[in-house]
């Protein structure tokens, strides 16, 4: 008969085995034979969905071990049910991904309700930043962002806190635009159509890498004027095109118009859940580095007219945080503005 003592040492050296061998277990062994998800917080077809797709293609191949990925659509509140998803339920330990709303940083700093700590979320980098650009029509006369602010002008909008609403709305607050927003278009397509009717002079947002897809012209000034882009810096492609903090009248409106841009530096970038090991952190950033410079997955993004303006993870990391350091004063002038 063992004695409770000897049973007690048996348990023992069983578990320290077993945390050795864990702790042996390389980051190839690890991905080895693993399937890993791609959790995409919009419906198919859109900006989200296309690069979170082609990064589920070719990601995998530079990941230690050469798992598979599969893509998964979980639409549904502008990407926060997928959002909730990789924070609360997923497993934490680098099978999981995300391709969620830009304005995720954002939107967790200004509403409490959220409650998700997105600064645990680290990302493994950003394919490419989405500029937002106001376009103007042609038609309309507008010719740069001095005039919006002599007269009036419609602006064609979604709802809620979209960045349709949020640009503008800033920019009436914050620099001294006249834009009468004309809320409750579907999306950028309508709105495009919208001022193709006459409806409205001003696209509040379109985002550069579909412009570049679909209205190519725009982007030398070519059937509509570009007023302003969404960005804390211009971006190289329009370097004419004031960006967002420029056009602030003080300098608390350059915190909120800086704030409210950053959100396009973030763009069509790739995260991870909390709780991931650092070391597998750390592969899964370099394998996403040597993806964005592998011939087969650039020749594939421009097949599809897919922009490229990448940025590593560290770098995202850090205007989350810059944005999650807002001041509360900051926050609360977004919030209003996001109503």
């Amino acid at each position: 008969m063992i004695c409770a003592a000897a049973l007690r040492m048996m348990a023992c050296a069983a578990l320290l085995a077993c945390a050795s061998s864990a702790k042996a277990q390389t980051v190839a062994e690890f991905y080895r034979g693993k399937t890993l998800r791609m959790i995409i917080g919009y419906g198919a077809g859109g900006g989200y969905d296309l690069y979170a797709r082609l990064v589920a293609q070719y990601l995998p191949k530079h990941i230690p071990g050469n798992p598979q990925m599969i893509p998964q659509n979980m639409p549904g509140g502008g990407s926060f049910v997928a959002a909730k998803f990789l924070h609360d339920a997923a497993p934490k330990d680098g099978t999981h991904f995300g391709s969620l709303a830009q304005t995720l940083a954002l939107d967790s700093a200004v509403d409490p309700a959220a409650k998700m700590d997105v600064r645990t979320m680290p990302y493994i980098g950003r394919i490419t930043s989405n500029i937002d650009i106001g376009v103007a029509s042609e038609k309309s006369g507008i010719r740069g962002f001095g005039d919006v602010r002599l007269k009036t002008y419609t602006v064609g909008a979604s709802g809620g806190g979209s960045t349709t609403v949020l640009f503008p709305s800033s920019l009436n607050k914050y620099a001294g635009a006249r834009f009468n927003l004309v809320r409750g278009y579907a999306g950028t397509t309508e709105i495009q159509l919208a001022m193709e009717r006459g409806e409205v002079d001003i696209i509040g947002a379109y985002g550069l890498p579909g412009m570049l897809i679909s209205q190519p012209g725009w982007i030398k000034n070519q059937g509509a004027a570009l007023i302003y882009q969404a960005a804390v810096k211009r971006h190289r492609l329009i370097p004419d095109v004031p960006a967002l903090p420029e056009l602030a009248a003080d300098g608390e409106g350059r915190d909120v118009l800086f704030a409210v841009a950053s959100t396009g530096d973030i763009g069509r970038s790739i995260l991870t859940t909390p709780g991931v090991p650092p070391e597998r952190l750390a592969a899964l950033r370099a394998a996403f580095q040597a993806m964005l410079r592998d011939p087969e997955f650039t020749a594939a993004a421009a097949a599809r007219s897919l922009m490229l303006d990448e940025a590593t993870g560290e770098e995202i990391d850090g205007l989350v945080r810059q944005t999650l350091g807002l001041s509360a004063e900051t926050r609360s002038r977004i919030s209003e503005l996001m109503k």
